[in-house]
Order: structure tokens, then C-alpha cells, then sequence
């Protein structure tokens, strides 16, 4: 399990590694250097305190364009820079925000434990912070159980709620991937990306073994969201990956939860609105895979934050 542990850490530290050095050559719908070079320019960084917290975050775009922003929540061992992939595709079409959680790369340590509830506070008050009154939400892992806590907590400040790869229990994950989350040690990231780039931004580097125990508790602590989650009133897309940590029958639970599946609507055979809950399970895709996918990620989200009904196929009516 060790093993496995370590193979797990060092993709994470892969695909971080490949977020923050450039293509050798362009994929197709990737960001050109020119798009990537127009979104960086448009960049402006503030500071949020939250209970104590000075959480950093990072604003793309016009945020007084009339367009709602997104506010995008990277996962553990993660920041802001992470989410580069998304960031930069969806700040094609409207303003980004993207934070870096409690305990993570720019706003570093905080007194007290990491817990959800608390990292959806430190969501809210990033949105004060940049004067916005209602986001949509899009939240990777951890951060996509950010979101949904920021749902929970703060329902009016959100619109869309994009959870990916997070469920709403802690059994919602194998119980290889909980045991095998219980064996990490620092020792696991050395020479990794990202330890360096948790060295590079946080203010105190040597904070890390805290973080990982942290971030151990975090993922051995029960809870369970169920009821909250099926009381929430925004239109949610569900998106994980069919080898993820979430098990797929999860998946199509939350989906339901979210009020996605109905039989009546089903049974029309096409749809007339956009409907009220969406499920995007990537094939052939891990949870460190997702982020690989951004690409046609953001171009299957995009349309259901801008609530588009799927166009009926030609030549069926």
C-alpha cells in the first residue's frame, strides 16, 4: 500500500510538474501562448481574512463585465497555480476566481484544524473580498467538497455548483484509497513538484508535515451531506472520472440527490429546458486523470453554466 501511496503522490506530482512547465507542442483546444499570455495579463491578485486567515486568491478577467465569475477550488496538496488548466479555458468566457485553500502554497497555515465548513467560510469571504455577490462554483477533490459545503453554508452566494470528484460521505471513496491515505508521510513528497512549489509559495515551508496530518484527519473523519445536499436549490453538474477515488455508484447518487434522472423527464426522449442536474463520468479517467482532461472538461461544462439545453438531434421531428 506504501507503494501504491507513493506512485499515487508522485502523479499527483506529475501532473503538477506538467501544469507548470509549457507543452512541447500544441494539443488541439489547447490555450495558445498568445490566449494563456491574454488571460496571465489580465491577472490581479488580493488577500482575504477569514477567522483569523489571510487567504490569497487570484481574479481573471472583468469582474464588473456583467458576466457571473466562476470561483474555481483546487484539491489537497494543490493551489491556485494548479488549476491553470481550467482557469485559463473558462476565463475565455468569463471572469475567474481561484484561491489558495487554508493551509495551502500562498496563504499557508491557519490556527485550528482544515475541515470543509471552514475552508467554505474562507470561499465566502474571497468572494467579499472581491465584492462579488453570488459566484458559480467549480471545485476539484477537496475543493470539490468545498463547494459543496459553500452550497450549504452560503446557498445564496452560489449559483452553479460543479463538484467534481468529491462525494457527500467519506465512504463514498474505496476503502484502499482511505487505508492507503492513512499511511502518507511527509517523506512521501521529497523531491517532488510539489513539495517544491509548496516550498516556492507558502510563507512558512516547514509548516508542511503539519499539512499532511491535517489533511490525513480530514480524510479519516466521517460525514455525511446527504440530506443537506438534496435540499439545495442550484443546478448542479456532477463530473468524475470512471477509475476515480468516488466510487461511480456515487456518482449517480449525488446525481439524484440533485434532482438528475427524473423518470417523466426520461421518458420524452429529448430535453425541452435545461435540466436541473447533469452527470459527466470521463471513460478511461483516474483522479489525477481529470485534470488531464480540462480540455473537454471545460467545453461539456461550459454550456451548463451558461444553461443551454442540448440542441435536438436534425431528423427525428
Amino acid at each position: 500500500m506504501i507503494r501504491n501511496i507513493f506512485s499515487l503522490a508522485l502523479a499527483i506530482s506529475a501532473a503538477s510538474l506538467a501544469m507548470s512547465e509549457p507543452a512541447p507542442a500544441q494539443m488541439p483546444g489547447q490555450p495558445t501562448s498568445a490566449q494563456a499570455t491574454s488571460v496571465a495579463a489580465g491577472k490581479r491578485s488580493g488577500v482575504a481574512e477569514a477567522d483569523g486567515v489571510r487567504v490569497h486568491y487570484d481574479v481573471y478577467g472583468d469582474l464588473g463585465s456583467g458576466k457571473t465569475p466562476l470561483l474555481v477550488l483546487h484539491g489537497a496538496y494543490m493551489s491556485a497555480d494548479s488549476m491553470a488548466p481550467f482557469v485559463e479555458r473558462f476565463a475565455r468566457t468569463r471572469p475567474v476566481i481561484v484561491l489558495d485553500q487554508r493551509g495551502h502554497a500562498r496563504t499557508g497555515d491557519a490556527p485550528g484544524p482544515i475541515t470543509y465548513e471552514a475552508m467554505a467560510d474562507d470561499a465566502a469571504a474571497v468572494l467579499d473580498a472581491a465584492g462579488v455577490r453570488q459566484a458559480d462554483v467549480f471545485g476539484y477533490s477537496m475543493g470539490g467538497g468545498v463547494a459543496l459545503q459553500l452550497a450549504i453554508r452560503h446557498p445564496d452566494r452560489v449559483l452553479h455548483l460543479v463538484p467534481v470528484s468529491a462525494g457527500t460521505r467519506l465512504d463514498a471513496m474505496y476503502p484502499e484509497v482511505i487505508a492507503g491515505i492513512a499511511q502518507i508521510t511527509p517523506a512521501v513528497f521529497e523531491n517532488t513538484p510539489i513539495r517544491r512549489e509548496y516550498d516556492r509559495l507558502a510563507p512558512r515551508p516547514q509548516d508542511f508535515p503539519r499539512l499532511v496530518d491535517e489533511l490525513k484527519i480530514l480524510d479519516a473523519t466521517p460525514f455525511d451531506w446527504g440530506a443537506a445536499v438534496r435540499a439545495l436549490r442550484h443546478r448542479t453538474m456532477i463530473v468524475m472520472g470512471d477509475y476515480d477515488i468516488v466510487t461511480p455508484e456515487h456518482a449517480v447518487e449525488l446525481f439524484r440527490l440533485r434532482g438528475g434522472g427524473a423518470a417523466a423527464t426520461a421518458a420524452q426522449g429529448f430535453l425541452t429546458e435545461a435540466p436541473p442536474a447533469r452527470l459527466l463520468i470521463l471513460p478511461a479517467t483516474s483522479h489525477i486523470g481529470v485534470i488531464g482532461a480540462a480540455d473537454s472538461l471545460v467545453a461539456l461544462v461550459t454550456p451548463f453554466l451558461d444553461d443551454v439545453a442540448p440542441p435536438p438531434p436534425e431528423g427525428f421531428f
